[in-house]
């Protein structure tokens, strides 16, 4: 086992993370850090204001209500470290380039907005296309067979989880997108060993489990699993309306998921723990054993955003990794 962390400034913080390009991005209660490891080797870190809603406003807060304000500046923070991370990778190639036409220029001044917003606009559909619209089409294959709608919404659901499994199984077989899971299970790591009180070095980092209860992979595999159940209630033929009634729904079923992934983080219930069970079996999948280096890159980040926060143990001051 690792040192432990005897001397601290600050009780522990609570931290979440999420892996982007080369790099990883680490967020406090008020601050979110990203380090990247850019082309030359050097680990380029930086920390921003992230207030959330929640915080600034005591009613987004409340119960079933912060599941979904917490779900939508996770992907907004998302988008804009994994464009703020791919431009340390690009950086080289951009700056050989010299745009000769006022488009050239604008796009280079304004492209990572155009880029990040265009990117959401995408995804967006592309989720709603393959995880909302088809597994209603198919269900209603067997509408003739299954006269029941709420064992068409049961199938329809199965259908749901098998299509986000294959498409988790399908897209880690890309190289880059091992190389983002890596980062991811460093990011898993490091914060297991911080939580468990263990001075923050890779070799420490390293011996840690990649699995966290607390991961967006568990949590949208329950937002899956939840759905199931809330969705078997509306008893809509049409498939269309279906969709629409499904999309108006996504709120809620967030919500309801995140309620209980919290509590699941806190409780040593053993039924909660089969609820969340799935979604770490899923994360062996979606991380990746990291080596020395990429836990180095989310040492910087965690280190970073404790600093910024406040709450940096003493003895990990001299831990901080070379920053550009």
């Amino acid at each position: 086992m690792g040192e432990k962390n005897t001397s601290c400034s600050t009780k522990l913080l609570s931290i979440g993370g999420q892996a982007v390009m080369e790099g990883v991005m680490m967020k406090g209660d008020h601050h979110y850090a990203v380090a990247v490891r850019k082309p030359d080797g050097e680990i380029h870190v930086d920390s921003f204001d992230s207030d959330s809603l929640t915080v600034r406003h005591r009613i987004l807060g409340w119960p079933f209500i912060r599941g979904v304000i917490r779900f939508a500046e996770s992907l907004v923070i998302g988008m804009r470290t994994l464009t703020y991370s791919a431009g340390f990778i690009l950086e080289e190639e951009e700056e050989a380039k010299t745009p000769e036409t006022k488009f050239g220029r604008w796009k280079q001044e304004h492209g990572d907005s155009a880029v990040m917003a265009g990117t959401v606009f995408v995804a967006v559909l592309f989720a709603l296309a393959l995880f909302i619209a088809l597994p209603v089409f198919l269900s209603r294959l067997l509408s003739n067979v299954i006269p029941y709608t709420w064992v068409l919404n049961i199938f329809e659901g199965v259908i749901r989880v098998l299509l986000f499994v294959l498409y988790i199984v399908a897209i880690s077989q890309m190289k880059d997108i091992q190389r983002v899971y890596e980062y991811h299970g460093a990011e898993h790591k490091t914060i297991a060993c911080y939580e468990a009180g263990e001075k923050l070095t890779p070799e420490n980092v390293k011996h840690h489990s990649r699995l966290n209860r607390r991961c967006g992979t568990s949590f949208i595999f329950l937002v899956m699993v939840i759905s199931i159940v809330v969705f078997m209630f509306i008893q809509v033929s049409n498939p269309f309306l279906r969709i629409g009634y499904r999309i108006l729904l996504i709120p809620v079923v967030s919500a309801i998921s995140y309620e209980i992934l919290r509590l699941s983080a806190r409780s040593k219930s053993k039924v909660l723990g089969a609820f969340v069970y799935p979604g770490l079996m899923l994360q062996k999948l979606t991380t990746r054993e990291p080596d020395l280096e990429e836990i180095e890159v989310a040492i910087a980040s965690t280190i970073r955003v404790l600093e910024t926060e406040d709450a940096l143990p003493d003895n990990l001051k001299v831990e901080t990794a070379p920053e550009g």
